[in-house]
């Protein structure tokens, strides 16, 4: 089937009203995304950064009533905003979709592997996992800075690990299968333990890989050390809460932190280094990776 997409110049204050009139005026769906291409990777303490110029854009059947849509918008909406009409070739869109998805490697032993392809190395670690709302698949910087330590660095000896800000469970189910005998994935969103629980049972380690919201985890495991701790998140929860993830650390364990920007890595070595002496700090494009070692 051929498509058609119709993309409506909004703002954050119409863009609620203009995306529930495309999807009346028949769009198989609707799109938002920022007209500057402006990402947002942490925003200032307090506040809540919105973007100001957004593109809308509904999705057609090819053969809709164009002109009558517009009419629609207008007519509701009291005028019609910028836009612009673009023809879809028709094709297969999930396959295409799969096809821009490949085996990834991760230092040695390390693969992300979408379920559709058979792992390269089958005596690799293969990690199954499929891309979608997962947040982490393995292409951000942050989460191949902290594949690569683990496939570089994982003790030979089993040790339990905590994996705290866990989103899709990559971290932690890499952990599990280079040998953790035990993982604590701990996250404050919902869908993320959701989707931990999804990708360790599609892994095989279910029984491995513990899921915990924030205040289950402080709850039942509070005076819980591990010999290693994982923590890609942001550079300011990471401040904010240096104190807490250096007490689940055992002494001479390692902590693993990344989700920080190149310029933030200062500043959050200085925040951890009363508890771990900084061995390295690691980058990959604008990202980095820090790791520690506790003190005794």
């Amino acid at each position: 089937m051929a498509w058609l997409q119709l993309t409506l110049e909004a703002t954050h204050s119409n863009s609620e009203q203009l995306s529930e009139l495309l999807s009346h005026a028949g769009a198989a769906s609707v799109t938002l995304q920022d007209a500057h291409d402006d990402p947002i990777f942490e925003p200032p303490p307090g506040c809540t950064p919105l973007w100001k110029e957004l593109l809308l854009t509904g999705l057609f059947e090819a053969d809709i009533d164009v002109d009558s849509v517009l009419a629609f918008i207008k007519k509701s909406y009291g005028e019609l905003p910028g836009y612009s009409l673009e023809a879809l070739e028709d094709r297969d869109w999930i396959r295409a979709c799969m096809d821009d998805f490949k085996p990834m490697q991760f230092g040695q032993r390390v693969w992300i592997c979408p379920s559709w392809h058979t792992p390269p190395d089958a005596s690799a670690v293969n990690i199954m996992l499929d891309p979608g709302l997962a947040f982490g698949t393995g292409t951000h910087p942050t989460t191949s800075l902290c594949l690569q330590w683990l496939d570089q660095n994982f003790p030979q000896e089993s040790i339990e690990v905590i994996d705290y800000g866990c989103g899709s469970g990559i971290l932690g189910i890499a952990a599990c299968l280079l040998g953790a005998n035990q993982v604590y994935g701990v996250d404050l969103d919902p869908q993320a333990l959701i989707a931990t629980q999804a990708n360790a049972e599609k892994n095989h380690v279910l029984e491995q890989l513990h899921t915990f919201s924030v205040a289950e985890f402080k709850r039942q495991h509070e005076t819980l050390q591990c010999p290693l701790l994982l923590a890609n998140i942001l550079a300011g929860p990471l401040v904010e809460l240096s104190a807490m993830l250096a007490s689940h650390v055992a002494p001479e364990g390692k902590i693993v932190l990344s989700g920080i920007l190149a310029e933030q890595a200062e500043k959050v070595s200085t925040a951890y280094q009363q508890w771990f002496t900084i061995e390295e700090v690691t980058q990959e494009g604008d990202w980095v990776r820090i790791v520690g070692t506790k003190l005794e």
